[in-house]
């Protein structure tokens, strides 16, 4: 959505501050998943938006336009895109603004730039824009009303133009040209800013503004950012932290109270409603500025749409349901479906097996190096230590699994002791979910979809088993359809108990005045595009071990030669009757 009609609603709504933040493009491929973790968790402060930062002469363009564009589909966050005149001829601005198009981005942070490091003075590129006007007056002109520019302002002046009422003339003419925002550079003086607020209305300047803060992290990096940017610092800045500079954590506590009073003045003033936090890719700073704010507004427990995050990609908006098995792995759902034309409501039916992408066109499968997989997943040699290991995913000691890519979810406290149970045994659970039935929509937990709905779920086990005891699972399940199941193993050995081949929900909400919403089924091809997966992980966890050693051996023996499954108890009255399949079994001897 866009930037401008977002806060125009959030502040219509409820009159209450509102937020957003920066991020910037890390330097490696680490470094960026690492980033993705964190705009993940910063998701759940609920900001209105996010904004991502170009770089210098374009040179890492394309990681740029993939960072908004896994934000947009993938996190579910309104991004921002920044775009700089800097070293950017024309094609290139053209690719970028195609790309954040296609990705379902509607913003775009309209900038000069800076001139690169190795260069003493800005020069525009041949063939490319000489002023951030300019580069208004392009995506304006080219596309309409789709995207909300956004603007740069200098409350304080620049190196170039210390003049700040010339440069306010600048400013009316990016507005001018068609701008719908503003974000300012970072400053502390906020009574400097709030007369430069008064200046810019005086001068006929209309649109949002939206100062930018700098939470202080150390003495050290507030000292080099200010100077760095040539901004004026209050005399009780340097007072209150000139004394602790040695001392992190007190210039930390002293720095949030300076931040946020800053930004109360702000926001006592009337006209400053919303505020753009410079992250610089942290986030204990920015949190502890809205905590003292009391400004956080949590989106994690209130209701979500669906009981996954919705992608905000092109197209992809009204998309209603999925396929339970990639529960634990959006990403790579989303990238192996992201040339889908359509996503069909409350059936996911004829734009199946044609429609999933091959898996190496997308991409590792894990997300950690060999190294980091071994620290966060120890050397197994043994069964019992691959069943512990999982447990501990479920007790919430280990943070994340080859099949999962962040921790366990609040839901499984329904049957923890039952999964802790069957990992300890050998039986490796990937997937699951307890059997709700009718759970008010607003239930913190297992709530999701509008209000005064009642929400439902089957219990579903996800397993690696033992060929050994795979023919007795199956024999307990049965064929009288109460529980149901698809078995497959490596080699595309499929057996099942299901008669036909329509997609079983396993999740539901029914909701005053509306249709049952069903947005997680089961069913058998999409089972066979994630076995691929599901198996492909583990392979990869076997490589990151030496080929001579027991780990390797262990993982690979259980690649080749164990199935997945996947069971559903279709009475969502029964809570722990899927448990019963496996009592008294043990999947191997050790």
């Amino acid at each position: 959505m866009r930037i401008s009609k977002k806060l125009e609603q959030a502040h219509a709504k409820e009159d209450k501050p509102t937020f957003s933040f920066e991020f910037f493009v890390p330097k490696t491929s680490q470094g960026v998943q690492n980033l993705y973790d964190r705009m993940d968790r910063m998701y759940g402060l609920g900001p209105q938006f996010i904004d991502v930062t170009w770089n210098a002469g374009g040179r890492l363009s394309n990681l740029t336009t993939e960072i908004v564009d896994t934000s947009q589909s993938i996190i579910g966050l309104d991004t921002c895109m920044h775009l700089t005149c800097t070293g950017m001829p024309k094609k290139l601005v053209e690719d970028a603004l195609r790309d954040a198009y296609n990705s379902g981005c509607q913003n775009i942070l309209a900038l000069r730039g800076d001139p690169p490091t190795d260069t003493e003075k800005w020069q525009a590129t041949e063939g490319g824009f000489s002023y951030a006007k300019d580069l208004v007056k392009y995506i304006r002109a080219e596309y309409g009303d789709y995207f909300d520019i956004g603007v740069a302002a200098y409350p304080e002046g620049t190196d170039e133009e210390p003049d700040v009422d010339l440069l306010i003339e600048h400013l009316k003419e990016k507005c001018d040209a068609g701008a719908d925002f503003i974000i300012t550079q970072m400053f502390y003086n906020v009574d400097k800013f709030l007369a430069w607020v008064t200046k810019c209305r005086a001068a006929g300047i209309t649109i949002p503004i939206i100062p930018g803060i700098m939470p202080i992290s150390t003495h050290a990096s507030f000292l080099r950012r200010a100077n760095w940017c040539k901004i004026n610092i209050p005399q009780n800045f340097h007072d209150a932290l000139e004394p602790v500079k040695n001392d992190d954590m007190a210039v930390r506590e002293l720095g949030t109270k300076l931040v946020a009073d800053m930004c109360q003045k702000m926001l006592d003033s009337g006209e400053i409603k919303h505020l753009h936090f410079y992250t610089m890719n942290l986030e204990k700073a920015t949190i502890m500025v809205l905590e003292d704010l009391k400004i956080i507004q949590p989106n994690t427990s209130a209701n979500p749409p669906l009981p996954w995050r919705q992608s905000l990609a092109l197209g992809r908006q009204d998309e209603t349901v999925r396929p339970i098995f990639w529960k634990n792995r959006k990403q790579s759902y989303i990238n192996r479906t992201q040339d889908w034309d359509e996503f069909p409501n409350g059936r996911w039916g004829d734009s199946r097996s044609p429609a999933y992408g091959e898996l190496e066109n997308y991409g590792r499968f894990l997300r950690y190096s060999s190294g980091q997989s071994q620290d966060l997943w120890g050397e197994p040699t043994s069964i019992k230590d691959i069943g512990n290991l999982f447990a501990k995913y479920v007790s919430g000691d280990v943070k994340s699994l080859p099949w999962s890519d962040s921790p366990i979810s609040n839901e499984v406290e329904l049957i923890k002791p039952q999964l802790i149970d069957l990992n300890s045994r050998g039986f490796l659970t990937i997937n699951s979910q307890p059997a709700i039935n009718g759970v008010k929509s607003s239930d913190p937990v297992h709530g999701w979809g509008p209000k005064n709905g009642y929400v439902y779920q089957k219990a579903y086990l996800e397993l690696l088993v033992s060929p050994k005891v795979l023919a007795t699972i199956v024999e307990r399940i049965g064929v009288d359809g109460n529980l149901t199941y698809y078995s497959v193993n490596k080699d595309g050995e499929l057996s099942f108990n299901v008669n036909d081949n329509s997609p079983n929900a396993v999740t539901w909400g029914i909701y005053p005045g509306k249709e049952v919403i069903q947005p997680t089924i089961v069913e058998k091809i999409s089972f066979l595009a994630w076995k691929d997966e599901a198996f492909g992980l583990g392979e990869e966890w076997a490589s990151c071990y030496p080929s001579s050693s027991k780990s390797r051996e262990l993982i690979d023996s259980i690649v080749n030669s164990w199935h997945l499954i996947n069971i559903v108890n279709n009475d969502f009255h029964d809570q722990l009757g899927i448990f019963d399949i496996f009592e008294g079994l043990t999947a191997v001897e050790n």
